[in-house]
């Protein structure tokens, strides 16, 4: 959780490094609280509560819209820790293949050392420090 917390501190930080770990856990927390919003909306579809549907709905866009700009950010992060441009990112408009090699990019290791975007965070003695 404390990973999730932290992306969301950083909401608009694009510079910078992010490890697999961060990213990938501030995706789960994304996905585990963007699953328990959808789950209300489906309890709203079968106990047939229109009331409660609606604000399902509208809880689960404002949830989204405003998860959006932290994940873009984490996302741009995590490409900068293997030494690529936040640019990258772009490649996830492609058809088909984009999604699935931004996944990949999102997978491999850190870049050893020093880059241009910063440290390796690996290195760093504290993680949960900058929190």
């Amino acid at each position: 959780m404390s990973w999730f917390i932290k992306g969301l501190k950083q909401y608009a930080d694009f510079s910078g490094r992010a490890r697999r770990q961060e990213y990938w856990m501030f995706t789960l927390f994304s996905i585990i609280f963007g699953f328990v919003l959808y789950s209300v909306i489906l309890i709203s579809l079968i106990i047939e509560s229109m009331g409660l549907g609606v604000f399902g709905i509208l809880i689960a866009g404002i949830y989204y819209l405003a998860i959006f700009i932290p994940s873009l950010a984490v996302t741009v992060r995590r490409l900068h820790d293997m030494g690529r441009s936040g640019w990258w990112y772009f490649i996830s408009f492609v058809p088909f293949a984009g999604g699935i090699i931004l996944i990949v990019f999102c997978c491999l290791d850190s870049e050893n050392g020093n880059n241009q975007w910063g440290s390796n965070p690996k290195n760093s003695d504290s993680m949960i420090e900058a929190i």
